[in-house]
This record gives C-alpha cells, sequence and structure tokens, in this order.
C-alpha cells in the first residue's frame, strides 16, 4: 500500500512539473507543420506553449496555456503580438477558441444523424488551423478578381479603412478578396440564385454583411443604374 502511495506521489509530483506531457504528441505533430522561420517555446512549469508563426514578412506570435484538466478542459489562447490587420486577428483567434471549444463541449443542439460526442484533444486542431489555414495561407492569398495580392508585401502598407478599394476582406467560404474589387463584382449581373464566390471552382454563395442585399433588390439596383446612364448618355448626345 505504501509503495502505490509513493508511485501515486511522485506521478503527482511529475505531472505538476511537467504539464506539457500530457500534450507531447500534439506538440511533436505541431513543429512537423513549422518552417525554418517559425519559432515554438516550451514554458514546461508553466504549462505554456509560444508559437511565433512567420510568413514573408508577416508573424503572428501566439500563447497556448495547458489547463490542469487537459484534456476534458479546452487550450487557452492568447495572442502576444502580431502585424497582421486587426480584422484577420480576430478572425484567427475567434474562429482558433472555437474550435477549442468545440473538441470539449457538446453542440447544443442534437441532429439524429450526428454521431454520440466524443471529446477530443485540442491543442493540435488549434495549431493546424492557424499554421496552415490563417498564417501560411493568408498572406499569398491573390484577389481573384484583379489578380493581384490580397495582402501588400510590406506590411505596413496594410489598408485599415474598410471603405478603401484594397482593404482585404474575407468571404465565408475562406477566399481572400479586395473590398474595391468585391464591391463591383457585387453589383453587376447575374444575380439569380445569389452572386457566388469569384474564385475558381468555389462556387459557394457569396455571406458578407457589407453584401446583403437580395438577388431581385441587387437586380433593381442594377436595371435602375443602367436607366439612369442611358438618361445621360441621352443628354450628352442631345447637347452634342
Amino acid at each position: 500500500m505504501l509503495q502505490v502511495l509513493l508511485a501515486l506521489k511522485f506521478l503527482r509530483n511529475f505531472l505538476d512539473e511537467n504539464p506539457l506531457c500530457v500534450c507531447s504528441d500534439e506538440i511533436g505533430r505541431t513543429k512537423k507543420l513549422l518552417s525554418n522561420d517559425d519559432q515554438v517555446k516550451l514554458k514546461q512549469k508553466a504549462g505554456h506553449i509560444i508559437l511565433r508563426l512567420c510568413q514573408d514578412a508577416y508573424f503572428f506570435e501566439v500563447r497556448f496555456v495547458i489547463p490542469d484538466l487537459y484534456p476534458e478542459e479546452q487550450v487557452g489562447i492568447e495572442l502576444r503580438d502580431t502585424n497582421f490587420p486587426l480584422l484577420f486577428q480576430k478572425i484567427f483567434i475567434g474562429n482558433a477558441v472555437e474550435i477549442a471549444r468545440r473538441c470539449v463541449v457538446p453542440p447544443a443542439v442534437k441532429k439524429p444523424k450526428n454521431l454520440p460526442f466524443e471529446l477530443k484533444r485540442s491543442l493540435l486542431p488549434v495549431t493546424q488551423f492557424l499554421i496552415m489555414d490563417c498564417v501560411k495561407y493568408c498572406p499569398v492569398q491573390i484577389c481573384s478578381l484583379c489578380q493581384l495580392k490580397c495582402f501588400p508585401d510590406n506590411p505596413e502598407d496594410v489598408v485599415t479603412n474598410e471603405n478603401e478599394d484594397k482593404y482585404v476582406e474575407k468571404l465565408y467560404c475562406g477566399h481572400l478578396v479586395h473590398f474595391g474589387c468585391m464591391n463591383a463584382y457585387m453589383k453587376v449581373p447575374p444575380f439569380q440564385g445569389g452572386k457566388k464566390c469569384p474564385s475558381e471552382n468555389c462556387g459557394l454563395r457569396v455571406y458578407h454583411d457589407k453584401w446583403r442585399a437580395t438577388p431581385d433588390l441587387a437586380e433593381a439596383r442594377w436595371a435602375h443604374q443602367q436607366a439612369r446612364e442611358r438618361e445621360l448618355a441621352e443628354v450628352v448626345d442631345f447637347l452634342d
């Protein structure tokens, strides 16, 4: 009995001093996704992992906090530093937190076809998302409408005014576009069935707070604009 108690005490002390051992496999798999410019620092006693991800001139540094009850509790996610635009900071962190939450919290509404909920470890899904779908993805994306890079090569040249043409927007499907390009695209037909993402091989309907007009309303606005342009052309012809 004494030996069992001593073994349990040793195990408890080991876990207290090495809280990252519960996610060592996830840390190892995360490291395989990193490039030479990326950095990972392990704060073993604090139970923290600091990940600095880089793509071209852009960087994103985040701290993961491993809770005592991991994996039953989701990993904590804290933004430390970045030069990505504010919109994308919110998108990256907001989606990362939601991914972690879904790993440990069952859906509020159960659908008959869904399989029974199974608890999942949350660190690796979050690191995979931030690396592959965020930091390594966004800086290299091309606006499918103008065929120019969405993000400027120099982060200091990022447009922060959301009404300017080169402001970068993220569509529901995940593709990036310039605001000016997308705004012009949304105002011309076809409108039937809703405007589709202009990216090749996507075809998903555009869902965005800035472009919420129904197909009928968009069609009416376009027809009105065309009528005005014809009237102006007739006036010019008359004056000439």
